[in-house]
């Protein structure tokens, strides 16, 4: 279907139009040319701007973005997963699922598209990025005689001009930086800088939230007028107000994501969830607040993450519920 144009006689409705493209992003299947794509239906006609504006409230209202997601509100009432699993099984359509959420300005859905609802596509920024990891792949990047930077899932990269320079928009990478340089290779994300020679370092960066791990050498950060420097085993989380503690850390539970592996030592169940959240499409939501807070102990594969679903159902008693374009509810 060619989603630019606009719907004719007994084609589908915008409402629905605008539900396939967040299932399509969702989903995980689009690339930089359909988020240009978007942008232009979008700004084709304001009632298309609307409709995405209302499909992309109803996403929202799932949960709000932080480690308190919780059930939200769809036609004036609380979206529980029972409330949800009977919905589809009564057949209430993709217009009744959309409709009862509030309407957006054309404007305001255009700011949907750069800044997504709990991060279930990639902001503008991250697709114009020079290199951008798909959900679950990870990849090696070589830049000659400076640096080796390994991307986890969901990772944004560019380089700057000078070469000296990789700026992390948004995910995780490992950055590996050569012994017989005389200047440091620099990454910059959230407005901060890390500066090393012949050292190993882990960059994450989530929500503008940047945590820094120094696996090998010595690594050097600086975020306003704050600077130190990490040794092995060190780490320190920062944002673009302010500069955290470094704390000890174990490199290799860090690190574990460039041998396939994740690893969770008495990790509270809602961070358990963010964790898997960035190798698979859609999104789980927990529902339960008090579930969140339980501690979870697993060593997985990252190609079998899927099962901490499972096994949060088993140990804990939790229940899932599954809803269009990958959306799970957990609680």
């Amino acid at each position: 279907m060619d989603r630019s144009r606009a719907p004719q006689s007994g084609g589908p409705s915008i409402d629905e139009e605008a539900y396939e493209w967040v299932i399509r992003f969702a989903e995980g299947r689009a690339n930089r040319a359909d988020l240009v794509a978007l942008k232009q239906w979008i700004a084709r006609s304001p009632a298309h701007g609307e409709a995405f504006g209302r499909m992309s409230r109803t996403w929202k209202s799932l949960g709000p973005v932080g480690k308190d997601l919780a059930a939200g509100a769809i036609s004036g009432r609380t979206l529980r997963a029972d409330d949800a699993a009977a919905n589809i099984k009564a057949g209430v359509g993709r217009r009744a699922f959309l409709g009862g959420a509030l309407a957006a300005s054309a404007a305001g859905a255009a700011i949907l598209v750069v800044r997504p609802p709990l991060g279930i596509w990639p902001s503008w920024s991250e697709f114009a990025a020079d290199y951008r990891t798909a959900i679950g792949e990870q990849r090696e990047i070589t830049l000659a005689d400076r640096a080796t930077i390994d991307l986890n899932t969901r990772t944004s990269l560019s380089l700057r001009a000078s070469g000296t320079e990789a700026e992390i928009i948004a995910g995780e990478a490992m950055i590996s930086t050569k012994s017989d340089t005389a200047d440091p290779f620099t990454v910059v994300a959230a407005g901060g800088r890390i500066a090393a020679t012949a050292a190993r370092f882990n960059v994450r960066v989530d929500d503008r939230i940047v945590c820094v791990t120094c696996v090998t050498g010595e690594v050097r950060v600086e975020q306003g007028m704050s600077a130190l420097s990490l040794s092995p085993g060190q780490q320190i989380a920062y944002s673009s107000e302010r500069m955290g503690q470094i704390v000890t850390v174990d490199p290799a539970t860090v690190s574990a994501w460039r041998d396939g592996i994740v690893i969770f030592q008495s990790t509270p169940i809602g961070e358990v969830i963010a964790e898997v959240n960035r190798y698979r499409p859609g999104r789980i939501i927990l529902t339960n607040k008090d579930l969140g807070g339980r501690l979870f102990n697993a060593r997985l594969r990252i190609e079998n993450i899927g099962r901490v679903v499972s096994l949060i159902e088993e140990v804990f008693g939790a229940h899932a519920t599954a809803l269009p374009g990958g959306i799970l509810l957990l609680g």
